[in-house]
């Protein structure tokens, strides 16, 4: 392995974080619309309360950005991984890049979004497989309820176990059990919402 090797792989989980820190969907919404995002809807910067406040392209907009921008370190690191520590450097700059967009750098740590399609993104680099079991799940979810927090809920609960049946592998199972115990608590409100009878339906 030369420097440059070394250099680049050193450097990859910064990047990730960084890359994982735009807040896609306040960057759209100021750039095209009057919206303060943080003050609209539900206050959270994802695609969903984007889609909600300021239209459907801009929020499909946002879905992409946010999934990309999990998907393309962790798609480096799984591709320039090797040897005995390859799983656990992957998952590490899966996790980086996943929790950019929960406390991003460029919002000095807070507002961050839900990290649902952030997750995703990693999980599709990570293991395709495991990615579309989560994907079905999702959708099934949301069709069966008409609420998104409830896919994402489902989708979450079954990441880990997504992982260790497509992959064999324990250290990726536990970076989608922390993803999603963060997905999880991010979604309090929502969860409360449901138990109510309040959470609004698509």
């Amino acid at each position: 392995m030369n420097t440059v090797d070394i250099l680049f792989r050193t450097l990859l989980p910064f990047f990730a974080y960084a890359l994982g820190s735009i807040p896609w969907g306040l960057v759209l919404t100021r750039r095209f619309t009057s919206v303060d995002i943080r003050s609209a809807g539900s206050g959270n910067i994802g695609a969903t309360n984007v889609r909600r406040t300021a239209g459907a392209l801009l929020g499909l907009l946002t879905l992409i950005l946010d999934i990309l921008k999990g998907y393309l370190p962790t798609a480096a690191a799984v591709a320039l991984s090797g040897g005995p520590w390859q799983e656990a450097y992957a998952a590490s700059v899966a996790m980086a890049a996943f929790l950019g967009h929960l406390y991003p750098l460029y919002m000095r740590g807070s507002g961050g979004g839900k990290g649902v399609a952030t997750a995703g993104g990693c999980t599709a680099a990570l293991s395709p497989t495991a990615a579309g079991w989560a994907v079905l799940v999702f959708l099934a979810l949301v069709l069966g309820t008409r609420r998104v927090s409830v896919g994402s809920l489902a989708a979450a609960a079954v990441l880990p176990a997504a992982l260790w049946a497509a992959t064999g592998s324990a250290v990726l199972a536990v970076a989608g059990g922390l993803m999603a115990a963060c997905i999880i608590l991010r979604h309090r409100e929502n969860i409360r919402r449901l138990l109510s009878g309040r959470e609004p339906r698509l």
